[in-house]
């Protein structure tokens, strides 16, 4: 698994923030991604808002990310899930990641979008 000819450029050492808050508890505006990428396998680790840490990881073939999510919060409760990523190039050359995501350890899925922040 690997990055496609004309797929947009490697996640690695970028980070992204979501452009919008979810639901209370969750990731919001102020969660920072640290992604990594390395022979079609990503990884990232994030905090942030109400998130203490989180760790994803998973794999990209072309511009599709597919990885599980783990997560801690303040509030010392812990939760898990899955998402499918579409990986875009935005006009000034940063990316975008448009989420698909659904909670495996509780209820609830939804869809949010971050984008890499540049330093």
């Amino acid at each position: 698994m690997s990055r496609s000819p004309g797929s947009p450029g490697s996640l690695d050492g970028l980070i992204l923030a979501p452009v919008a808050d979810q639901a209370p508890g969750q990731v919001g505006t102020r969660t920072r991604f640290a992604y990594h990428e390395e022979d079609g396998r990503i990884w990232a680790e994030y905090a942030g808002g109400d998130v203490v840490r989180g760790h994803l990881v998973g794999t990209r073939e072309g511009d599709r990310l597919d990885f599980r999510y783990v997560q801690l919060k303040h509030d010392g409760t812990t939760s898990s899930g899955h998402c499918v990523s579409t990986v875009t190039e935005l006009a000034d050359g940063r990316l975008r990641l448009a989420e698909n995501w659904e909670w495996e350890s509780q209820p609830g899925s939804g869809t949010s979008v971050v984008e890499e922040v540049r330093r």
